[in-house]
This record gives structure tokens, C-alpha cells and sequence, in this order.
């Protein structure tokens, strides 16, 4: 893959700063704890410098500052405490670090999450790269907040305080730090142009591997049916081998951009080693100033390797960044909201066509029906004639190309999509249970209701006739994906969902697929009961279905097939 665009480049890094001035509450902590624990070590190294001059013979060039009988006792306890306190202001730092991108990734998670769920089945990305999006790359942006922001900030404070510490004592040394502070980001600069497209290369390939192995283990019973385990391992093997690639040229131009780093520091060293080189022999007019000079050479570049450390993170939270500024960018809901839950809906399609993909022909085309209140109507027809593309249009998840769907003679479309899907119950061909108790479950349709409102709903679906007999009840522990209920229990406990919300629309996807003829009946006659008094809208292939309700729609190819077609046939 080439470089991104310029445009995929600008909404990466608006992204990232609209994130960094959110928490720079949170980030300017480890700021100002490094700038203190640079001031302790330029203390420290005045200390040591005074004591080191002295045991090398220069204490009457002091300036009646260090007795040699004393042994400098005083600068080394006062430099002891300023090591311990600087320290601690490390400690705390990489707390404050650590708590910063935490709270960074919190909050660009939950975005992330809640934009994924507002577009539910309308995100057409596979199950593996949206998992991808929320964990890896979120995860991959940890670094930015954590590391890079307060070392960017503390490359630029702490070398020219420490520059400008020296430039006082001795103004050349200073400077001479100054031009290497400044050599720094012109080769990290040169090295990062690699890195931002090889950082970029390489999560696309992480992300291709960790979509493609999570829906491979979600299919992994038909891939062995149809005896592709092998090729598949092969294919994934290539994509591993070729993460493995992408990962280790990362790895190379980061050494890069060290190596860099560390062949300036060592020419500032000896360039400061060669100024003060007649220190040790004697007659060097500033002992003191020598030695702090070239003492806090290591201080000086301590931040600038920190930076160049963190310089990778910058380029891998580019790439992340890139991926995710398409999902978080995501518009919010436009539309009205309702005031009130009406009471019954009258639900109306007039000549409503739908495309999903212009190669592949329209999904419905100009279908038109009403359904009453009180009234059910039954989707019939092959796997994509349209009859789920129909229940999408009615839970806000696409907008008809052309066509109107009306609620009670209003224009639907004019609600929000979240509103449109307040005003139903949806049942589809398997329940999703959660980690959790039945009564939880249950309750998950509609928070705020009561303990009896909970437990009416229960009855209704009949769920109480399975519950009656567990120790605990509606209380009892299912595992996630409803592990330890039979599929007919952990579809009647989505039914008592449906009736626990209590919409005026209820809207069935296959509800008894995959259900046996007893048990299938058992449902139905739940489902029965539920449909009661609403309007009910019902795709399925099942016969028994079709025959416990008057009303059924043909559909073939996306449209309505003629009564007298029917009849013919």
C-alpha cells in the first residue's frame, strides 16, 4: 500500500489533537513533573561537579565554596536527597503517563463503540475488522497519549533549561548543546518519513490478519464440512509471514533513528572533552563549570532519546488513526424525536425500492403494502428476496432510494433512526444472551422496569415454564451465547424481551429457525400472544408460520409477487 493521501493524513492528525486538547487536563501532569525532575538533576550534577572538582585538586579554585578536609559531606547528602526526589517525580510521572492514555483510550473506545452500535447491521465491515478498529488500533494510540505528547513537550523544555543551566556557567558549552538540540529533529525527521509508511503498512497488515483469523474461527465447523482447513491455514500462515515483514522494517528504521541519536550525543562529547580537555592536568579556570558541562551531557539527551523513543509511536498512532477517523467521524442522528410512544402504529410502504450495491441490482423494488394495527404480516419468499431488507428500512438501518414509508401517515424517514428503532421489538433467528442471570437478560430491553414487570414478561413468553424448575429461578446463571439453555429456551427469553419493551411494532426475522417441530410450536405460540394487539411484520421460510397468520406478502427477487401468479402456480 502507498503512502495514505493527504487528506487521510489531515483527518488522522485532526483526530489525534481533537483527543489531545480533551485530556490535556490529564497530560499536563506528566509535563510538569518531568520539567521538576529535570530541575533536580541539574541541582544533582551542580553537587557532584563541586565534590568531583575538589577530589581532583581543584578546591582553591572554588571560590570559597568546598573545604577538602570536609570531603564535600554536604553536596553529597544534598545530592542524595535530590536523587530520591527525582525518583519519586519518576515514579509519579510514569503514573500520571500511564493514567493519561488510559483515560485517552477510554474515551475513543466508548466513542468508537457507541458508532458501531448506533450503525448496527448498516456497517457492512466483517465482524473480525470492526473488532479490529475498537481493540487494536485504540490500543495501538496508547503510546501517542502515554509517551510521545509529554516527551515532544519535555524534548523541547528540558535540553534548552539544561542548555541554558550551562550557557550560564559557561556560555560555549551551551551553545554547543543547542546546535546539537537542534540536529535532533532534523535526523528524526528524515528517518520518520520511512517510518510513517512502514508503521502504516504494517497495521494494515495486523488488521488483515486479526479480521481474517476471527471470522475463520467463527466459520471454522464449515470450513472443515467443506475440508478448506488446510488452505485456510496456509493463507493465514502467508498473512502472518507477511505481518512478520512489515513488523521488523518498523523495528529497523527505529534502531535507525537511535543510532542517530547516539552518534550526535557522542560528538557534543567530544567536542565538550575537547574544550575542556587540560581538566585533568591542571589550570582549567572553571573546574566547577567543566564538570557540569560535561556531566549533564547524558541529562541533556535523556529527553531527546526519550522523544526518539516514542518517535515510532507517533507513526504507529498515524496509521491507527487513519482507520479510525472514518468510523468516529461518523455524523451524529439528524431527525425529529418522538414526544410520546403512540399507543398503535399503522405501517405503510408506498412503491419503496432499496440498492445496496449497484452491481448486484436493487434489494426491493417498488414494493407497497399496509399493515393495521392489530394486524400481522408475513414475509414469504427464498433467502434474498428482500424480506430482511424490509425489516432494516423499519429499524432506521437504510433509507429507501426512492418510495415512502409511513408510520400512522407520517413520513418515517423523519424520525431518527435510534427513534425509529424505539418504536419496535425485534426478535431474530437466535437470541444473543449475555454473560449473566436470566432476569438480566430479560431486563436488558428496557433498564428501568420493575421486578414485576420483568417477571410478567416472563410468563408471557413462558419462560417461567422452564425457570420453575432451576433452584435459582430467573435468577440462574447462563453463560455468554446463552451457555446452558437449549435454543428453544434462549429464543423464549428473547420473546419476553420483546414483550418486556412493549412496542407498538414487533418485527420477526426467522424467529423459529433451527427449531425443532415441538418446540417450534411452543414459540409460536408465544409469538402468537406477542403479536396480539400490535403490529407485527413476520420474514420466514417456516410453513407453520405462514399458516397461523391471514395475511402473507410473496416476495422474489426483491419484489412483490401477483396474487394471481400464486394462484397459477
Amino acid at each position: 500500500m502507498s503512502m495514505p493521501p493527504k487528506a487521510e493524513t489531515a483527518r488522522a492528525r485532526a483526530l489525534l489533537s481533537a483527543a489531545a486538547r480533551e485530556g490535556r487536563g490529564r497530560l499536563a501532569r506528566p509535563v510538569l513533573l518531568g520539567i521538576a525532575s529535570i530541575a533536580c538533576g541539574i541541582a544533582q550534577v551542580w553537587l557532584i561537579a563541586r565534590v568531583l572538582a575538589a577530589l581532583l585538586g581543584h578546591g582553591g579554585l572554588l571560590g570559597g565554596g568546598l573545604d577538602e578536609s570536609t570531603a564535600g559531606w554536604t553536596e553529597l547528602a544534598g545530592a542524595a536527597a535530590l536523587a530520591l526526589l527525582s525518583t519519586g517525580l519518576n515514579v509519579a510521572q510514569e503514573r500520571a503517563q500511564a493514567a493519561a492514555g488510559a483515560a485517552a483510550r477510554a474515551g475513543l473506545r466508548d466513542r468508537a463503540f457507541a458508532t458501531l452500535l448506533a450503525a448496527g447491521p448498516a456497517d457492512e465491515r466483517p465482524v473480525g475488522e470492526r473488532a479490529a478498529l475498537v481493540v487494536d488500533r485504540i490500543e495501538a494510540l496508547d503510546g501517542y497519549f502515554a509517551r510521545w505528547l509529554p516527551a515532544a513537550v519535555l524534548a523541547a523544555a528540558g535540553p534548552f533549561l539544561i542548555a541554558l543551566a550551562v550557557a550560564v556557567v559557561d556560555p560555549w558549552s551551551g551553545i554547543i548543546l543547542l546546535a546539537a538540540g537542534a540536529m535532533v529533529p532534523v535526523a528524526m525527521a528524515i528517518t520518520g518519513i520511512g517510518a510513517a509508511v512502514a508503521s502504516r503498512r504494517q497495521f494494515d497488515a495486523l488488521q488483515a490478519l486479526s479480521g481474517r483469523f476471527l471470522d475463520r474461527m467463527r466459520g471454522l465447523p464449515q470450513l472443515v464440512l467443506f475440508r478448506r482447513q488446510e488452505a485456510e491455514a496456509a493463507a493465514l500462515a502467508e498473512a502472518a509471514t507477511d505481518l512478520r515483514r512489515r513488523t521488523m522494517k518498523v523495528l529497523r528504521v527505529a534502531f535507525l533513528s537511535g543510532l542517530s541519536l547516539e552518534a550526535i550525543a557522542a560528538a557534543v562529547l567530544g567536542c565538550l572533552a575537547w574544550r575542556h580537555g587540560n581538566l585533568l592536568v591542571g589550570g582549567h579556570p572553571e573546574p566547577v563549570a567543566a564538570l557540569f558541562s560535561i556531566l549533564l551531557v547524558p541529562a541533556f539527551f535523556a529527553p531527546l532519546r526519550a522523544f526518539s523513543a516514542a518517535y515510532h509511536e507517533r507513526m504507529a498512532a498515524n496509521g491507527a488513526a487513519a482507520a479510525l477517523a472514518p468510523l468516529l467521524e461518523t455524523p451524529a442522528e439528524t431527525g425529529l424525536v418522538l414526544e410520546e410512544m403512540p399507543p398503535s402504529l399503522v405501517v405503510t410502504f408506498e412503491g419503496v425500492s432499496l440498492t445496496y450495491d449497484a452491481a448486484r441490482g436493487q434489494a426491493l423494488s417498488d414494493i407497497s403494502f399496509r399493515v393495521m394495527p392489530g394486524e400481522a404480516l408475513v414475509l414469504a419468499g427464498p433467502s434474498g428476496s428482500g424480506k430482511s431488507s424490509i425489516l432494516r428500512l423499519l429499524m432506521g438501518f437504510r433509507r429507501p432510494e426512492t418510495g415512502r414509508i409511513s408510520f400512522n401517515g407520517r413520513d418515517a424517514t423523519a424520525l431518527r433512526p435510534s427513534e425509529l428503532r424505539r418504536l419496535s421489538a425485534y426478535v431474530g433467528q437466535k437470541a444473543h444472551l449475555f454473560r449473566g442471570t436470566i432476569r438480566e437478560n430479560i431486563a436488558m430491553a428496557r433498564p428501568e422496569a420493575t421486578t414485576t414487570q420483568v417477571e410478567a414478561a416472563a410468563r408471557a413468553a413462558r419462560v417461567t415454564d422452564f425457570t420453575n424448575t432451576l433452584p435459582q429461578g430467573l435468577d440462574t446463571l447462563v453463560g455468554e451465547g446463552g451457555f446452558g439453555l437449549s435454543g428453544g429456551q434462549a429464543q423464549r427469553v428473547a420473546i419476553a424481551r420483546a414483550f418486556l419493551r412493549d412496542s407498538p411494532l414487533v418485527l420477526l426475522d426467522e424467529p423459529t429457525a433451527h427449531l425443532d417441530p415441538g418446540t417450534e410450536a411452543d414459540v409460536l405460540d408465544s409469538l402468537r400472544r406477542l403479536c396480539t394487539g400490535r403490529t407485527a411484520i413476520i420474514a420466514t421460510h417456516s410453513p407453520a408460520l405462514r399458516a397461523r397468520f391471514a395475511r402473507v406478502l410473496e416476495l422474489a427477487d426483491g419484489r412483490a409477487v401477483p396474487t394471481s401468479r400464486l394462484a397459477g402456480e
